[in-house]
């Protein structure tokens, strides 16, 4: 379970998440991706903040923001594949932070009934999940398993990949 930064770290812990099974990294997920392949790893579960694991759905695997920061764009651009209006795709593109936007979503989904939050990020996870495994692959010549799961950054799990509710399971 690739842990990102310390508070991904300390929610595995408060999870119940085996020790042995925890490592704790930081911007560098591609390299570290690739190694688990070349050290045939058979899956990785994800586990982290939501602004920093978007990052790898748009395809950005060094994940510090001086490196690459498309974390509204690749939030709204899965608003409006999956059809938000688009008075609101725009809120979410100019939302100061992934948080805010997070927020945005959940005041709407509040206000309308509606589960944008749940099939945005689940858009989200999936398509982590689809690009880190080709990003492996593509690196190391090997096949690893990848799911995820998303925190917020009150620590509350916004969702999780089927993946990553599969190997979160084998790790507790």
């Amino acid at each position: 379970m690739f842990c990102i930064g310390e508070n991904g770290l300390d929610l595995a812990k408060k999870l119940g998440v085996n020790s042995d099974c925890l490592l704790k990294t930081a911007n560098w997920l591609g390299s570290l991706l690739v190694e688990a392949g070349i050290q045939n790893v058979q899956a990785v579960l994800l586990f982290g903040y939501h602004g920093k694991l978007i990052k790898l759905a748009g395809g950005i695997f060094h994940t510090h923001h001086h490196v690459a920061d498309a974390r509204q764009e690749i939030l709204a651009a899965h608003c409006a594949n999956l059809g938000l209006p688009t008075p609101e795709v725009q809120a979410v593109m100019s939302s100061p932070t992934a948080d805010a936007a997070l927020k945005h979503l959940r005041e709407l989904d509040a206000a309308t009934g509606s589960t944008w939050v749940a099939q945005v990020y689940g858009a989200i996870v999936q398509k982590i999940d689809q690009r880190s495994m080709a990003y492996i692959q593509a690196h190391s010549d090997r096949q690893v398993t990848v799911g995820s799961i998303l925190f917020d950054r009150d620590r509350q799990i916004i969702l999780q990949s089927q993946t990553g509710a599969s190997i979160l399971s084998q790790v507790c």
